[in-house]
C-alpha cells in the first residue's frame, strides 16, 4: 500500500481513498521559472503520475499568484500593467513546464479570478471574531484566536512571540498576517466592505482550494519554504471557518542548493530553467530533478550532476531504441513475462514507500542490465521485445522522461543532406555538415546503417 510522509504528523501514512483531491501552491508570476520551481513541479508531477499509475482518481489543482507586491514592483520597473506582466510570465511558465513534460493541472486558477471568494472568507473570519483592523493598513488575522496555530511547523505561539520582533507595532501578535490590504495610490484594487484594496497572499489559496475542491482536501503540497508561514496560515484561516481538518496530508519538497547553499538571487547562484535548456535537453533536467535525491531531501545542483543525468537517461533511451529496432528468429525467452512481473512488483514496492525514487531506479537499472544481456544474446523473440517495450512505456508513464524531442526541421534537413553525401562517399563534405550540426547542439550517431539524431 502507498505510504506518504505527512508533514503534519511527521510520519508516513497510508493513502487509503481512491478519489484524491490535491492542491499544490503554484508560483508568483513576476519573473521566469527557476530551478526551484522546476523541482516542485516535477515532484508533484511524479506524485500525480504515480497515483494515476496505481489507479487512483485524481483531481489536481495548482494556482498562479497573479497579484502580489513583487508583481506590482516589477510591472512598474518594466512600465507594464500587472495584467500584462503576469500574462507574459504565465505563458513563459507554461512553455517551460511543457518542456519538462509536466502534466497540466485539471484546474489552474489565477488569484485575481477569485477575489469575490476571498472577500467572502474574510467576512466569515470577521464574523467569527478572528480579525481586527489596523487603520490605514488592512484587515489582519489574530493568530491567538486559533488554538492550534503552529501545528504544521510544530511551533508554539509563545515561542514564536518570544523569538520574533513585531514588524508592525500595531499588530497584536508577531505572526498575525494581513487578509486584506487597504488601497495605496498606484496599486491595483478591488472594492470590498472595508473599502478599496487587494487580498493578502495567504487567503488566496484557501479561497481557491475550497471553491474548486470543496472544504476538505486529501493532499496539499508545495516547497518546504511554504510550511511556515504560508501553509500554517492557510490552516489557521480555513479551519477557523470549516471547523474541521482542512487537508489530510501535507507534502513538501526539499530546496535546490548550489554548492550546498540554498539557491537565491542574493547569492548569485540562481538558475532559470530556460537558461539551462540552452545547454541541456529539458528531459535531462527532469531526470536530474526527479532522480538525484529523494523529494524531501535537498537537491544539490552542479554541471557534473547534470552530465551524469544526461548519460543515465541516454542509456534508457538507447535501450528503448534497441527494443523498437529489435528483430530475431528466436522462439522466445520462456521467463519474459515472469521477469517483467518481478521487476514491476519491486519497482512499485519502492515507490509505495513515500516515492523512494532511488530504490525504484535501482530496480529499473537491474532490469536494463539483465534485459540488455538477453538482447545481445538474441534470446528474446520479436514478441518478447514488444512486451519489454510495453513495460518500459508503463514505467515511463510514472517517470515521464521518454517523450520524443521535436528535432528542428533545419537539423533534419542537414542530416538528410549528410546521408546523401555519405552514400556518394563524399566524406569531407559529410563531416563538414556533421560539425555544423554539432555547432547547433545536436550529434549524429551512425550505427547499423542509420543516422540517429541526439541532443548534445
Amino acid at each position: 500500500m502507498l505510504k506518504l510522509y505527512n508533514t503534519l504528523t511527521r510520519e508516513k501514512e497510508i493513502l487509503k481513498k481512491k478519489l484524491i483531491k490535491i492542491y499544490v501552491c503554484g508560483p508568483t508570476v513576476y519573473d521566469y521559472a527557476h530551478l526551484g520551481h522546476g523541482r516542485s513541479a516535477v515532484v508533484f508531477d511524479l506524485l500525480r503520475r504515480y497515483l494515476l499509475f496505481k489507479g487512483y482518481n485524481i483531481r489536481f489543482v495548482s494556482n498562479y499568484t497573479d497579484i502580489d507586491d513583487k508583481i506590482i514592483k516589477r510591472a512598474k520597473e518594466r512600465n507594464l500593467t500587472e495584467k500584462q506582466l503576469t500574462e507574459e510570465m504565465i505563458t513563459a511558465y507554461e512553455e517551460d513546464y511543457s518542456k519538462l513534460n509536466i502534466l497540466k493541472p485539471d484546474v489552474q486558477p489565477k488569484a485575481t479570478e477569485y477575489i469575490k471568494e476571498m472577500i467572502s472568507l474574510i467576512k466569515k473570519l470577521e464574523k467569527n471574531n478572528y480579525t481586527y483592523i489596523i487603520s490605514g493598513d488592512g484587515v489582519y488575522y489574530d493568530i491567538s484566536k486559533f488554538k492550534d496555530y503552529g501545528k504544521l511547523s510544530h511551533q508554539k505561539i509563545e515561542d514564536l512571540e518570544a523569538g520574533k520582533r513585531i514588524n508592525n507595532e500595531n499588530k497584536r501578535n508577531p505572526e498575525d498576517f494581513v487578509l486584506w490590504k487597504f488601497y495605496k495610490e498606484g496599486e491595483p484594487f478591488w472594492g470590498s466592505k472595508w473599502g478599496k484594496g487587494r487580498p493578502g497572499w495567504h487567503i488566496e489559496c484557501s479561497a481557491m482550494s475550497t471553491k474548486i475542491l470543496g472544504k476538505r482536501i486529501d493532499i496539499h503540497g508545495g516547497g518546504q519554504d511554504l510550511i511556515f508561514p504560508h501553509h500554517e496560515d492557510e490552516i489557521a484561516q480555513t479551519e477557523a471557518i470549516i471547523k474541521k481538518q482542512f487537508s489530510r496530508f501535507w507534502m513538501h519538497n526539499g530546496f535546490v542548493t548550489v554548492n550546498d547553499e540554498k539557491m537565491s538571487k542574493s547569492l548569485e547562484n540562481f538558475f532559470l530553467l530556460r537558461d539551462i535548456y540552452k545547454k541541456y535537453d529539458p528531459l535531462v533536467i527532469r531526470w536530474f530533478l526527479l532522480t538525484t535525491s529523494h523529494y524531501r531531501a535537498p537537491l544539490n545542483y552542479s554541471e557534473d550532476m547534470l552530465e551524469q543525468s544526461k548519460h543515465s537517461l541516454e542509456k534508457l533511451k538507447d535501450f528503448t531504441r534497441r527494443l523498437k529496432e529489435y528483430d530475431s528468429d528466436s522462439l522466445g525467452y520462456k521467463n519474459t513475462i515472469k521477469m517483467i512481473k518481478i521487476y514491476e512488483k519491486e519497482f512499485i514496492k519502492k515507490l509505495d514507500d513515500d516515492l523512494e525514487i532511488s530504490g525504484a531506479l535501482n530496480i529499473l537499472y537491474e532490469f536494463l542490465k539483465e534485459a540488455n544481456i538477453l538482447l545481445a544474446e538474441k534470446r528474446f523473440s520479436k514478441e518478447d521485445s514488444v512486451l519489454l517495450l510495453e513495460f518500459i512505456e508503463k514505467i515511463d508513464s510514472v517517470l515521464g522522461v521518454l517523450k520524443e524531442e521535436e528535432i528542428p526541421k533545419e537539423i533534419i534537413e542537414l542530416t538528410k543532406k549528410r546521408l546523401e553525401l555519405r552514400k556518394e562517399k563524399n566524406w569531407f563534405e559529410a563531416d563538414k555538415i556533421r560539425e555544423e550540426i554539432r555547432s547547433k547542439g545536436y550529434n549524429i550517431d551512425d550505427s547499423d546503417g542509420k543516422s540517429i539524431i541526439k541532443r548534445l
